[in-house]
Parts: structure tokens; C-alpha cells; sequence
């Protein structure tokens, strides 16, 4: 029998990014506040000191800061027709656990989605027609918020994080050296661009000598020594290329250890409980307003915690299995179209091309998380699509993120997996060689969803979480375009010879390709196709907020971190300026 415990204005489901964002920003609205992590504890001092941090075998390989799949996991398939089946390794995504999660281990690469992303549907629809949106079964949703509604809380996410970049259009003007495709930013960014090495270099000259636009990747790792308004202190980063999977040992990337736990941690209505599983969301009898949450402690003992405002702020995986088990929302139905919770999943589209040279040392060892030079000329609607049979795009990135000696060697077409000649030409390629990144959207497909597994059973006898999810015709014609630009910008470089590594067959779990999940508790302005509001406001249970990725409709071609916490800050501030006055529905259905 669960024991009752004190009641608390606000309850965090989860501390990564949005845990401490929110958590932050309720404590100095005066709530007391308790967060709820099922991981460690983990600190920058104690946790990721420089004398073991940059250990790629630990971190990379044996997913130290990762979740366990033998304790906790999902199940996965392409399509309904087939059996789902555990994930028993880590492989196309890692999910985070422990205090700061993927805020611990994420590359820091900063974007803001396009103006155009927030609607997807009505834009595409105005400019290519009805069928742009409806061809291959996509179920694509305007979002029900706009980038002008977003921008000032991406400003506020910005000058946490200390973000290093160039604006391309600051206040509708548009700036040399910046991305001349961006929304208009309310100011610059907080420092400058880091200093671009010999790859990324390369890459923007000859993508400038193509007629595109290249600019520094906008970054959560400092170019410089920068303190932020919570009065974080970080450091200039030392481009020692271990950050993705990493966590940092100089203070130089942006996480919530770096940029906010600082200051929450000596907050007095602040409490942060580790190795705690939230089991559920409870609700009152007619299931219209929780009443708080039930979790059991590492010790096996269980609990129920009282509160007034539930948010669940964990990965959106367990989000939306926590929304599904709580019973909030209708769960979505693939073959009618009905429901909501699990509906239009969606993930990235990633694909590569490999350039290696003979004349030239890249020096890949000198990297971090965001170290780029970048072109946005094909993302989102920055180009015409009429004709091409898809819509969507990828940002292409000339990037130098490290040169890990394991999982960052580099050979040609052609060169065996293993064995002597392997080993001749990464001894030949590794300082001579480095990787276009093409970054892509990926639209929702109504066969693409997450929903609760009828056979599997976690250790607590909850249903794991299925997802049945395959990349549609629109995914693979956008990628097999935008690989073919970035490949047209890898020969103007004058390599030896490139490798193309393109999008092709079915999504698999096996290989990493990126741990940007989005969808299943998606935002927009029906109750009838979404589950959360445009302030992440459940539409059944009002006094339940759902953040994260989980509320993007679709995915755009960016790393989705940027407007995770742009839609956290737009919800903390609707929570203290019109919830509180007056709790019940924010957006009326």
C-alpha cells in the first residue's frame, strides 16, 4: 500500500531540459515544487571530471550515461502487420536517464525551428496544394503556435545557454555571415561563433562558390567565458571533440548542470528526488483533474504524492507511456484515424556523405558537439518544391564533432569492414577525412504511432511502450535530394573521392542515427487531433502539462532541443500569469 505524503504545488515527472526549466521558473513564481528522477544524481565536479570524462569505451560503447534496456525498454516494429519485439540494445536513438538526461549527453547544437515549420500543413497546402500534404498517407497538424508567439522564450533559452552563433536576420534584417532563412530575432546571439576549423572551413567555401549561404552552426559550446542570467558561470570550450554521449568536465557545454542547477539546487521550495519511477498519474473519478502521482523509491517502497499541478517533463517516450497507463486522452486508433495519445510519431532523417582528401590534414581530434559551418538553403520551405514529389528538407552541415578513434574512423566505398587492408586506410583517412551531415525532417505518416504493448510487461507488470514506426515514400525522396546537394558541395571541395552514405530501406533500430524521438502527445488548437494545448495543457486533464518533443506534430530538419525549451518557457509562463489566477482550461475547445 503506496504511503501519502505531504502535498506540493507542482510535481516534475522527469529532470532533464524541461525539468529544470520549469522547475526553475515555478520556484521563483513561489510554488513549492518536487521533481521526480528515476536516475542518478549527477553533477559536472563529481561526475565528468576531465580525468576520465573523455573515456569513448565508458561513455560511447557501454552507454554509461544511458537507460538500461534490461531494466526498462520498449518494443518496436515497422508496421501493424508485424510482431513487435523488446529493444535489447541501444542502438538507432539512446535515451538519456539520471539528473540533466540527454541534457547531459546531447551534442549542444542549438536551433530555432523555420516560421514555416509551425505550419506545416496550411502552408504547404497554400503553396503546393492539398495533395502536398496528403500523398503517402502523411497525417501532418499546424502546431497551434507560431514562431512570433515562440521567439522571445528561443531569446530566453539563448541567453541561458550562453548560445555562440551569428543571427542571419535580427528584427527582419537580414545580416551577412548570419542564416538569411531564420525567423527575426529579437537580438543577437549571447557570444560569438566558435572559430572554425580546417573541414568546416573548406565546406562553407566551396558551398559559397555553389551560390549557397553558409554560416557558424548556432552552439551550445562556448567561444567564449560567458555568464548567464542565473548567474551560471561557464568556460571558453577546449574543442577536445567528446560531447555527444559525453558529459563535459569544463563547463563549456550548455546543460542543466551548467546553466540552471546552480541556482534551482539552493532554492528552499525546491526538492529534487533521485532513483524515484513515477508509476502513474492519478486521477480523481471522473478523470478530470489529477490529484498527483504514484512512484516507488530504489528500496522498492511505494509513494503517493500529492499534487496541484502535474508536469511530466521525461523523455517523450515515457511521456506518452505515462499519459497511456494514467488513462488521459484517447489513445489513437491507426485504422480510423481517432484518438490522440501515440498519434503521428515521427523521428529524423538522416543520411551522409564521407570526403576524404590527399593534400589535406582535417585534424579531426579538434572538435566539438556543434562545430560547423552549415547551409539551410535546403531545409524546411527554403526552396521550391513544386515538381519534387516531397516536402520537407535538411539542413547540410560540413561538421567536425570529434575524432573518437573508435566509432569516428572514416574509410571509402569499397574498403573491407575488418582486417589489414581496413586498418592501411584508417591509418591513411583518419587525419585526412571528415562528414557532411544531412539533417532531415520527417513528416507524420497515420501508420506511424506509439500505443501500449498487448504481450510485454515491465518489472512494476505496466505495458511497455510499442512503437511501430518506418520512414514514408516523402522521407526517402527528400533525403535521396538533399544527400545528392550535399554531395554535389563535397566534390566542389576537390577531394580524392567521396562516399555516399544515403537514406535507403526500412528504418532498423540497430544502427545509431539519432535520439531525436518526436510526437505521440501532440499541441495544437483541436482537442479533437491533439492531446495538449499550444501551452502543453492536457485538453482532458487541465492541471496535467506534458513537455518535451512528445507535442511536435511532425519533425522538422533540426535538432529539436532549441524549441523543446522555447515551448517549456511559453508554458511556465502561461502556468504563473493565467493558471494560477485562475486554474482550469487555458485554451477554450
Amino acid at each position: 500500500m503506496a504511503t501519502t505524503l505531504k502535498p506540493v504545488d507542482a510535481v516534475l515527472v522527469g529532470f532533464g531540459w524541461t525539468g529544470a526549466i520549469m522547475g526553475q521558473q515555478l520556484c521563483d513564481a513561489g510554488l513549492e515544487v518536487l521533481a521526480l528522477e528515476r536516475g542518478p544524481w549527477r553533477d559536472t565536479s563529481t561526475d565528468f571530471a576531465t580525468g576520465f570524462a573523455q573515456d569513448e569505451l565508458r561513455y560511447m560503447w557501454r552507454h554509461h550515461l544511458f537507460q538500461n534496456v534490461s531494466d526498462d525498454t520498449l518494443t518496436i516494429r515497422n508496421n501493424a502487420n508485424q510482431e513487435a519485439l523488446p529493444m535489447r540494445h541501444l542502438g538507432s536513438f539512446l535515451l538519456g536517464t539520471g539528473v540533466g538526461s540527454g541534457g547531459v549527453h546531447w551534442n549542444g547544437q542549438i536551433w530555432r525551428f523555420l516560421p514555416s515549420d509551425f505550419q506545416a500543413k496550411s502552408h504547404n497546402q497554400e503553396r503546393y496544394g492539398v495533395k502536398s500534404v496528403t500523398d503517402y498517407d502523411l497525417s501532418i497538424q499546424d502546431w497551434g503556435v507560431t514562431y512570433d508567439e515562440l521567439e522571445t522564450y528561443y531569446d530566453q533559452f539563448d541567453k541561458l545557454c550562453g548560445t555562440s552563433g551569428k543571427a542571419g536576420n535580427l528584427k527582419g534584417q537580414i545580416q551577412a555571415g548570419g542564416n538569411p532563412f531564420e525567423g527575426a530575432r529579437s537580438s543577437e546571439y549571447p557570444t560569438p561563433p566558435m572559430a572554425q576549423t580546417y573541414g568546416p572551413t573548406l565546406f562553407g567555401k566551396a558551398a559559397a562558390e555553389l551560390g549557397h549561404h553558409p554560416f557558424p552552426h548556432p552552439t551550445g559550446n562556448m567561444s567564449q567565458a560567458y555568464v548567464n542570467p542565473l548567474g551560471a558561470q561557464m568556460g571558453k570550450c577546449t574543442y577536445c571533440g567528446f560531447c555527444e554521449k559525453f558529459g563535459c568536465g569544463n563547463y563549456s557545454k550548455a546543460s542543466p548542470q551548467t546553466t540552471v542547477l546552480p541556482y534551482l539546487m539552493t532554492k528552499p521550495n525546491f526538492t529534487l528526488k533521485t532513483e524515484c519511477e513515477v508509476l502513474r498519474v492519478d486521477l480523481t473519478q471522473d478523470k478530470k483533474r489529477a490529484t498527483g502521482v504514484t512512484y516507488v523509491n530504489s528500496a522498492g517502497e511505494e509513494f503517493f504524492q500529492p499534487a496541484g499541478i502535474v508536469i511530466l517533463s521525461a523523455y517523450v517516450l515515457q511521456n506518452v507511456r505515462l499519459l497511456l497507463l494514467s488513462g488521459i486522452g484517447q489513445p489513437y486508433d491507426p485504422k480510423t484515424g481517432e484518438g490522440v495519445v501515440g498519434k503521428n510519431y515521427a523521428y529524423q532523417t538522416m543520411s551522409s556523405v564521407n570526403v576524404f582528401f590527399d593534400d589535406k590534414l582535417i585534424n579531426p581530434f579538434i572538435g566539438a558537439g556543434a562545430l560547423a559551418t552549415v547551409i539551410d538553403d535546403f531545409n524546411g520551405d527554403n526552396f521550391d518544391h513544386s515538381g519534387l514529389g516531397f516536402i520537407g528538407g535538411a539542413y547540410i552541415a560540413g561538421m567536425v564533432t570529434g575524432g573518437r578513434p573508435i566509432e569516428m574512423i572514416y574509410t571509402p566505398q569499397g574498403t573491407p569492414a575488418w582486417g589489414l587492408e581496413w586498418k592501411h586506410a584508417a591509418a591513411k583517412n583518419y587525419l585526412r577525412s571528415f562528414s557532411l551531415s544531412v539533417h532531415g525532417s520527417c513528416m507524420s505518416h497515420r501508420g506511424n504511432y506509439l500505443d501500449l504493448d498487448p504481450t510485454y510487461h515491465d518489472v512494476y507488470g505496466r505495458p511497455m511502450l510499442r512503437m511501430t514506426f518506418d520512414f514514408s515514400d516523402n522521407e526517402h525522396k527528400m533525403s535521396d535530394y538533399v544527400t545528392e546537394r550535399a554531395a554535389e558541395v563535397a566534390r566542389a571541395m576537390n577531394p580524392r573521392e567521396i562516399k555516399i552514405n544515403r537514406r535507403t530501406g526500412s528504418w532498423s533500430v540497430t544502427p545509431y542515427q539519432t535520439t531525436h524521438n518526436t510526437g505521440g502527445a501532440i499541441m495544437g488548437d483541436d482537442p479533437k487531433t491533439s492531446v495538449v494545448n499550444k501551452y502543453l495543457q492536457s485538453w482532458d486533464v487541465p492541471n496535467v502539462f506534458s513537455m518535451g518533443s512528445g507535442a511536435f506534430p511532425q519533425n522538422a530538419g533540426y535538432n529539436p532541443t532549441g524549441t523543446v525549451a522555447a515551448l517549456a518557457y511559453h508554458s511556465a509562463n502561461a502556468i504563473i500569469t493565467q493558471y494560477l489566477k485562475n486554474p482550469g482550461p487555458l485554451v477554450q475547445s
